[in-house]
């Protein structure tokens, strides 16, 4: 018993396969159509974004910078810094600073901040429509932070390494990879409309039709043989007699 579920099975695969193979076309039709439209939208209807970055360093002592204290007071006080850059009053100064018409929070989602292990540099970074104002926003956000930590925290402000620059290219959306998702979404699409009007189409087209769905078996076929039906005959052709030599 198992061993003939296990060729239905396969029965199934294989008109599955025959069926998507008669559909190709349609289906490299619907990869097309896929891949123009999100190229389409995402060169029309989606907006650029660009990202500017500044290199931050903070410093527990002005005087000591290898000491291991030094070191693990300046990592957690990064972790701390962290907050304080994306504090309301931070932003809002910012917001304030370069006349930005937006709000606080949709300029929080806007900054991302980043510290690798074990270390005291803070990265922060901005992501804007504007590649200009990404790198101004970044910078600004840089030195008010700056200002801010040294007068809340009366310690030793974070130092700023390096600038924010304006970015000569857009980080998001990714034309080419929406684009390959769109192809691969026809594709997906279309397969699965073949697979379901395979699956659900039971008619009976062959005799291991009509032992599969009715459990019966096939005594004798009848040939369809639509020539007799129309009244038009298959034309034979004669056999040419042989040459008498």
């Amino acid at each position: 018993m198992e061993k003939r579920q296990n060729e239905v099975i396969e029965i199934d695969l294989l008109e599955l396969f025959y069926a998507l193979k008669k559909q190709i076309l349609w289906i490299i039709l619907a990869a097309i159509v896929g891949g123009t439209l999100a190229f389409a939208g995402t060169k029309l209807l989606m907006t650029p974004m660009y990202e500017s970055t500044t290199t931050m360093l903070v410093l527990t002592k002005e005087t000591t910078l290898s000491s291991l204290a030094d070191l693990q007071m300046g990592t957690q006080l990064t972790n701390d810094y962290e907050i304080l850059t994306v504090s309301r009053q931070v932003l809002e100064r910012v917001i304030d600073d370069l006349n930005l018409d937006m709000e606080y929070e949709d300029l929080k989602d806007s900054v991302q901040i980043s510290n690798p292990s074990d270390s005291r540099i803070m990265e922060i970074t901005v992501t804007y429509p504007s590649p200009k104002l990404a790198k101004e926003i970044v910078d600004d956000i840089a030195a008010v932070t700056s200002e801010f930590i040294g007068d809340k925290m009366e310690g030793v402000p974070p130092k700023i390494i390096d600038e924010g620059e304006v970015p000569d290219h857009k980080s998001s959306p990714s034309t080419m990879k929406n684009t390959a998702l769109g192809i691969l979404l026809g594709i997906v699409i279309s397969c699965g409309v073949v697979t379901l009007y395979t699956v659900m189409d039971d008619t009976v087209k062959s005799e291991e039709d009509i032992e599969k769905y009715l459990g019966i078996p096939t005594l004798a076929s009848v040939p369809d043989r639509k020539d007799y039906i129309t009244g038009k005959k298959k034309k034979t052709k004669k056999s040419k007699p042989a040459k008498k030599r």
